[in-house]
């Protein structure tokens, strides 16, 4: 009879992810604005929303392997991580890397469209869902399932071009009962819908939701890395 072959163990193939860039900033929006911290922004996305600001990052971009991005991150002594895009959820190496910073000690905060699911993303992550509004032409990729998944310290942005994506975003947040779970966010489209027009409506509407400014753009303009 022969003998078999020696069982070898194959090794776990290395994770590594496209990544556009990685740089130390302020955070811009949510419930951390102000803080400084390292963004790593993953590369591609599978959506195409009509006021999009970081376009460059659906394609180009450089592999790196996820030891290098934790050394990378480390290097700026900040205890702040956001891991965005792009949709980056759309690399499943993304999950690697969140569990990953999150055992490095890091305060890890994933920025996602909402159309992914979000059911295997580190419990110890705060999750922000961008739900898409009717203006940005992606609303039917929202994936409301996610919204159950949500708590207590995970927000969901709502961006607003218009009134229609006003009260748009107001019926959607009350049929979800968002605020059971998860902070909502009110956020206006940088040029398109004027901040304080929001904040008016807002407030004749009673809203307890917290109207947010893009900080990074107000301290920096659309320099992309900032």
């Amino acid at each position: 009879m022969a003998a078999h072959a020696p069982f070898v163990l194959a090794a776990a193939p290395a994770v590594r992810l496209k990544v556009t860039e990685i740089f130390h900033s302020i955070q811009g929006e949510g419930l951390t604005a102000g803080v400084p911290t390292v963004f790593v922004r993953l590369t591609g996305c599978p959506l195409r929303c009509s006021y999009c600001d970081t376009a460059y990052a659906f394609t180009g971009g450089e592999y790196v392997e996820l030891p290098a991005i934790l050394e990378r991150v480390a290097g700026f002594a900040t205890s702040h991580v956001t891991v965005t895009g792009g949709e980056p959820l759309a690399q499943a190496g993304c999950l690697d890397l969140l569990r990953a910073l999150c055992d490095a000690g890091h305060a890890v905060s994933l920025e996602t469209s909402g159309a992914l699911d979000v059911a295997a993303v580190d419990p110890r992550v705060v999750r922000v869902l961008d739900l898409k509004t009717p203006s940005s032409g992606e609303c039917a990729r929202n994936l409301y399932a996610n919204l159950d998944l949500l708590r207590v310290g995970d927000q969901v942005k709502f961006v607003l071009a218009d009134r229609a994506d006003y009260d748009w975003a107001v019926a959607t947040a009350a049929q979800y009962d968002i605020t059971r779970r998860a902070c909502v966010l009110f956020s206006p489209v940088h040029g398109r819908l004027d901040a304080a027009v929001l904040a008016d409506w807002m407030l004749a509407d009673r809203l307890s939701y917290r109207l947010q400014l893009q900080l990074h753009k107000l301290l920096w303009g659309e320099a992309p890395g900032r």
